[in-house]
């Protein structure tokens, strides 16, 4: 106890720890509470906020706190003093204590309970003309208070004008206000009234925050919807859960097919019309009810959440952003990623000193899983930017002979690994007009997609026709046996496959790769077509005065 005295409660944290601390000390009977104690954490509760002081006092049901904890406890907003008398379990003689202290409130929640002692519920019958009629002291402040002052209304923030304002346009009110100011007009002073109680609320302390983000609800045995726990209920009193029977349906089939079959249902759609605070779209769940006698339907019970942002395409954000969002992620994977296989090359090829065979294994072998990780951060990267359309490409003239033959020698670890061969070969003097490293990707990414599919044994050809009379390069990719019949579409569609089981095959998987490949195609001028045994892939052809003039520039 001094330990919880000593603490600094000048934060926020440390004050609403202390009374957690304090409260349960003394419900467990570590400490009584007396006067330093109650001063203590009557300074100490407005730290914490009341549905935390709620929480807490309904922990405390199966502690049996002291009836003066209980008492303080009790002296507090209604939702406090509702939470620890529904379940407090005193003696005969401690509710005799304890029921003189107790509000107005408190002795209503008592009275709903039906497991207190006869002499406590005696007790409660004995402050009936006392618990329901007006105070002394509350009839004088209101006999006393300016007729503008009493019990004003609190009402919803809306979107409406106020009473008085239009009022105040009308013909007969204008010229009421010209009457002099001996002459008494009760309708013009009706409505400055009226507007001055509306300028009030909408900027003193009646203006309250309307958003809600749940409610409970009920229907009928029509679907119809008759009680909810949240404000306005107008708002969503009388929508119907059936289609038949309402004009304009506010909910979706999910919810209308449910209740149709009087089974539940989980996140259907509900539309709230209107300018309230329950206006908008909301997930609803419910369960079927029946009467236990009959066996008869007698409605649903359930609640309504406003949907998550996943769930509502209005509140997403724009592609734009997000692509933006994976670009950054990529660079910051690729920072990490080429300092890993930096370090692993240095172990692997001893430039710093020598390695012992087991490590430059190890080095080896991490050298190669960073290879494939690298590659699949640019693919991600490409893909972000052919997203945002932010991809840079230039207009290189590539000779397809070079090209192919560079990539094969880069494929030659993959094939190996497959016990596969890669076979190019190209027209002479075939070349593409295309950026030359988004050309070096894309082919690569193909070939590296079929080469990790082939069996051992399997000779994997490819070949860059030229002549076509539109100008374009067709270059022709046999497929392994293993993606022999498969479908464009399950070709595409192969990233739920565990990319892991096939050695060497790319990492985001072999349909995403084919999909950057085919979208890659078309953002430098061609495209790739599946055909039933190859896969072509057709890209503009370098004419033959670019060729030049790019052959006499070469040193």
């Amino acid at each position: 106890m001094k330990t919880v005295l000593a603490a600094d409660t000048s934060t926020a944290f440390g004050a609403r720890a202390a009374y957690r601390q304090l409260v349960d000390l003394i419900a467990r009977g570590r400490a009584s509470l007396d006067d330093t104690l109650r001063e203590r954490l009557a300074a100490l509760r407005p730290t914490m906020p009341a549905e935390q002081r709620a929480a807490l006092a309904r922990g405390l049901a199966l502690a049996d706190p002291p009836v003066t904890l209980i008492a303080f406890l009790a002296d507090d907003t209604p939702e406090v003093t509702a939470a620890v008398l529904r379940a407090a379990r005193l003696s005969p003689e401690d509710w005799d204590w304890l029921l003189p202290r107790l509000g107005p409130h408190g002795r209503s929640v008592l009275r709903r309970r039906g497991d207190l002692p006869p002499t406590a519920v005696r007790a409660l019958e004995s402050f009936g003309s006392t618990d329901f009629a007006l105070s002394h002291e509350a009839r004088e402040s209101v006999a006393a208070a300016p007729p503008e002052k009493v019990a004003a209304p609190k009402a919803a923030t809306d979107a409406f004008r106020a009473l008085g304002d239009i009022a105040a346009t009308l013909p007969p009110v204008a010229a009421a206000r010209d009457h002099g100011p001996h002459e008494r007009f009760e309708i013009a002073e009706l409505v400055d009234r009226i507007a001055a109680y509306q300028r009030q609320r909408a900027t003193g302390p009646l203006a309250a925050d309307t958003a809600v983000t749940a409610f409970r609800f009920e229907t009928d045995a029509a679907g119809v919807i008759r009680w909810i726990d949240s404000a306005p209920r107008g708002a969503v009193i009388g929508l119907s859960l059936d289609h038949a029977a309402d004009a304009a349906p506010s909910v979706d089939g999910v919810a209308a097919g449910a209740f149709r079959k009087r089974a539940a249902f989980g996140d259907a759609r509900l539309s709230v019309r209107g300018e309230s605070a329950l206006s908008g779209d909301w997930r609803i769940s419910a369960v079927p009810l029946f009467d236990p006698a009959r066996g008869a339907f007698i409605g649903y019970r359930g609640s309504a959440r406003r949907p998550r942002l996943e769930e509502d395409a209005a509140r997403l954000r724009p592609r734009g952003a997000a692509v933006e969002g994976l670009r950054r992620l990529v660079h910051e994977l690729r920072t990490p990623t080429t300092a890993i296989a930096g370090f692993a090359e240095l172990i692997d090829e001893q430039l710093l000193g020598p390695v012992p065979s087991i490590y430059r294994d190890r080095a080896a072998t991490i050298r190669r899983h960073v290879g494939g990780l690298v590659g699949a951060i640019d693919d991600l990267d490409t893909a972000a930017r052919l997203e945002a359309d932010a991809l840079d490409l230039r207009d290189d003239v590539v000779g397809a002979a070079p090209l192919l033959e560079r990539i094969a020698a880069e494929m030659a670890p993959l094939a190996a690994r497959r016990g596969a061969r890669l076979s190019v070969a190209a027209d002479e003097g075939a070349a593409w007009a295309a950026d030359a490293p988004a050309l070096e990707r894309l082919i690569s990414r193909l070939l590296a997609s079929l080469l990790s599919t082939a069996a051992a044994g399997e000779v994997v050809r490819t070949q860059a026709v030229a002549g076509d009379p539109a100008g374009m390069i067709r270059l022709t990719i046999d497929r392994p046996l293993a993606l022999a019949s498969r479908s464009e579409a399950e070709l595409l569609a192969m990233d739920d496959e565990r990319a892991g089981d096939v050695e060497g095959a790319p990492l985001l998987g072999i349909g995403f790769s084919l999909r950057l490949a085919r979208h890659l195609a078309v953002e430098l001028g061609g495209g790739l077509a599946f055909e039933r045994d190859r896969l072509t892939l057709t890209l503009p052809a370098a004419s033959t005065t670019i060729m030049g003039q790019a052959s006499t520039s070469t040193p």
